[in-house]
């Protein structure tokens, strides 16, 4: 299987996506430019217009097609009574007028984004006042920007689980999918020909500040009905499908079906790149088929929180159709290949696609690919290990390359061979072998910038928008280092909003282990405005917690505060306002023993 459509198989004569990309402009932000209070630049459209003109050789041409689709902005009639702004964020934002005021669906990653999108929308349709916010689900594009749209207290509507999934994928292994989302959006990357052209599911994402406010209606179950400002909507839940909180929603008198991030102009990811829990392509399947049943009939119009509208029952219906059929055949032909005895990488490359949907665009593998969303599926129902026992026990990549390159004679000679590989075409095992003597013999600077030139190579072939990315990103690095400091999904706010099991969750995993495994101590929090107390306890190098029972040993120390205040202690700061009894050099160590991790850790090197 290739992991790259042949531009010569693709339709690119068929325009139906341009005319439906532009159809329904109203206005653009002109220039397309968003600063924060401090003049930073948080978001940059205007940098894309290198898309405009024909793709060079440096680029898929089905991913240069994708990313002149992807870039336009400004707002849109979808159809009476509804908006979305596009192209000012990784995601659109989407405003439905009531009878009062205006309903914002997902107001992007940041505050800064969202309040010029809101702006827009106002400069064309009057100034009318948010009276309602609808999160489709729980990632941080669909909800970051919301005080950017907020003037006072409004429903907000979200799906159940909704906080629980919000905060935890961005604090229990955030640091690291931040540093890998560098390589997946290609943060580090010119925006040019060469370099970033987007991600397949947008352009990139914003930079500005990231909030969260919680839903104060949640929606538990299919078939659930709100009305919001005089608009009724109609609820379907989808869990465990592209997040574990998720759902589409149908507004009867609009005709309109909203499908969130189920369906998109893309296959999307059954595990993202910067690492995820992974989703279920079958679930996933049977929810888009029974939107269908539930809504296709009364729809004139399918949009979604990425890319473009779909118009015209028949053409919802197909749409929806191929989509879950991506995501079944998927699923089902891994799981058929996998019982023949092939590992993920086997049938990774062993499975074919239908041609009906090698022929449709919005199916192609512009952020998720086939490839690596069929190895998400081995891994979902067997896990890592591909049951060849070889494999069991492996060395970690520091000892097995600098064995393997000893094996093939030392550095210059697997140099030698790598580009007799790169020359013949075969660019993936010029990386595997380059990769070897990066890892063996970090000093040589020749086989960087070899790998680096490979890495070049095959991002500009590369369809996949997060492949591109990760390759160039890779090449980058290389050559100049590690950047520091990595953009960080959380923010103090979404760390605020974390529960307090949730917290003390947050720094047992933070917790160096074996500097404590002689620390015994227990800590007893105390919430005023909680009416609860939980009892930390560190043993072992582990820290676990329950709610302390009433009597029993005391503990070593009591902290008595209000929930507001537990952040900062736990950063070292405020525990001078807040009342304890006991030993106050106990919180001492604790924090001690809580490890504060390297945020600009190394990827393409040792």
């Amino acid at each position: 299987m290739a992991a790259t459509a042949d531009p010569t198989d693709l339709p690119f004569h068929d325009r139906t996506d341009f005319e439906d990309a532009d159809r329904g402009f109203v206005g653009a932000l002109d220039p397309c430019v968003v600063t924060d209070a401090q003049g930073r630049v948080v978001w940059d459209n205007e940098a894309y217009g290198f898309l405009q003109a024909e793709c060079p050789d440096t680029a898929h041409p089905s991913l240069w097609r994708q990313g002149q689709l992807a870039a336009r902005q400004g707002l849109y009639e979808v159809c009476d009574g509804i908006y979305q702004v596009r192209g000012l964020d990784l995601s659109n934002m989407t405003l439905v007028e009531g009878d009062t005021g205006v309903i914002v669906i997902d107001p992007l990653i940041s505050a800064e984004t969202a309040a010029a999108a809101l702006a827009l929308y106002r400069s064309h349709r009057g100034e009318r006042s948010v009276t309602a916010v609808i999160y489709t689900h729980a990632h941080v594009d669909h909800f970051g920007g919301v005080h950017g749209v907020l003037e006072g207290p409004v429903p907000i509507v979200a799906p159940d689980g909704f906080m629980e999934s919000a905060v935890a994928e961005n604090v229990y292994a955030g640091v690291a999918m931040s540093r890998r989302a560098m390589y997946m959006y290609g943060v580090a990357l010119e925006k040019g020909p060469a370099g970033q052209i987007g991600c397949g599911l947008g352009m990139t994402t914003s930079t500005g500040s990231i909030g969260l406010v919680a839903p104060t209606i949640d929606v538990t179950r299919t078939g659930q009905e709100e009305v919001l400002d005089g608009v009724r909507i109609v609820f379907q839940v989808t869990p465990g499908t592209e997040c574990p909180a998720e759902m589409n929603f149908y507004f009867p008198d609009h005709r309109a079906l909203c499908m969130a991030e189920n369906a998109t102009r893309n296959l999307h990811n059954l595990v993202t790149l910067r690492g995820a829990v992974v989703r279920d392509a079958r679930v996933w399947s049977v929810y888009l088929d029974e939107a269908m049943t539930l809504f296709a009939e009364g729809t004139d119009v399918a949009f979604a929180s990425h890319h473009w509208p779909t118009w015209g029952s028949d053409r919802v219906v197909e749409y929806l159709s191929l989509q879950r059929d991506l995501y079944a055949y998927i699923h089902d032909q891994t799981l058929r290949l996998m019982n023949t005895g092939l590992n993920g990488s086997e049938a990774a490359e062993a499975l074919a696609m239908p041609p009906a949907l090698d022929q449709a665009w919005h199916t192609h593998g512009y952020y998720g690919s086939v490839s690596h969303n069929v190895k998400a599926v081995y891994q979902r129902y067997l896990g890592w290990f591909d049951g060849n026992p070889a494999r069991l026990w492996q060395h970690p990549p520091v000892e097995a390359s600098t064995r393997y390159v000893e094996c093939m004679g030392g550095t210059d000679a697997v140099l030698t061979m790598a580009a007799g590989y790169a020359d013949d075409g075969d660019l993936r095992f010029a990386a595997e072998l380059l990769d070897r003597v990066v890892f063996a013999d970090p000093g040589s600077g020749a086989a960087k910038e070899q790998l680096a030139g490979v890495y070049d190579r095959l991002a500009y072939g590369a369809e996949n928008g997060t492949w591109r990315n990760f390759f160039l990103t890779g090449a980058h690095e290389l050559r100049h280092g590690v950047i520091a400091d990595p953009p960080s999904t959380g923010s103090a706010e979404l760390l605020a909003a974390l529960t307090v099991e949730q917290l003390l969750d947050a720094i047992a995993i933070r917790i160096d282990g074996p500097k404590a495994w002689d620390e015994v101590l227990a800590i007893d929090w105390r919430f005023t405005d909680l009416g609860v107390t939980h009892r930390a306890t560190l043993r072992n190098g582990v820290l676990t917690h329950r709610v302390a029972p009433d009597g029993g040993d005391p503990p070593d120390l009591t902290l008595v505060l209000e929930k507001s205040q537990m952040l900062g202690v736990l950063f070292g700061v405020g525990i001078d306002q807040i009342a304890t009894e006991g030993d106050l050099g106990v919180i001492a160590r604790l924090l001690a023993v809580i490890e504060t991790p390297d945020r600009s850790f190394p990827i393409v090197t040792p």
